[in-house]
């Protein structure tokens, strides 16, 4: 349901929509509609969203905002990011309230994943 002057739509640069496709759906079983050669939209996943062609990445180190995915089971979701070929670039640390770590899907753009259990 849309809301009033609530956060609706996120979108992300991709190197290679196929690898950065393939890699959430691999890793957070995701679906995609394609919107020409050069879009790619995801919805139903805590925020709708889409991919566009581009050699941009998202990145903390450039002063891009930080997308956080939430897990009930960290280390299984670091070892599902590393398997499809996410590149963890903040291993697993604690902080106040819990434990995270960060990673770069293929093209480059940066998420984190944080969890309240075993904190």
């Amino acid at each position: 349901m849309n809301e009033h002057e609530k956060l609706n739509y996120v979108e992300f640069p991709s190197r290679n929509l196929l690898e950065t496709k393939d890699f959430f759906v691999k890793v957070f079983n995701w679906s995609f509609v394609d919107y020409g050669p050069g879009y790619s939209a995801f919805s139903t996943q805590g925020l709708d969203g889409g991919f566009f062609q581009s050699d941009l990445y998202s990145s903390t180190d450039n002063g891009a905002a930080l997308l956080v995915f939430y897990s009930t089971n960290i280390e299984g979701t670091l070892a599902k990011v590393s398997g499809a070929g996410g590149k963890i670039v903040k291993p697993i640390f604690p902080f106040p309230g819990g434990r995270r770590f960060h990673f770069t899907e293929p093209s480059g753009n940066e998420f984190a994943v944080w969890s309240d259990v075993g904190a």
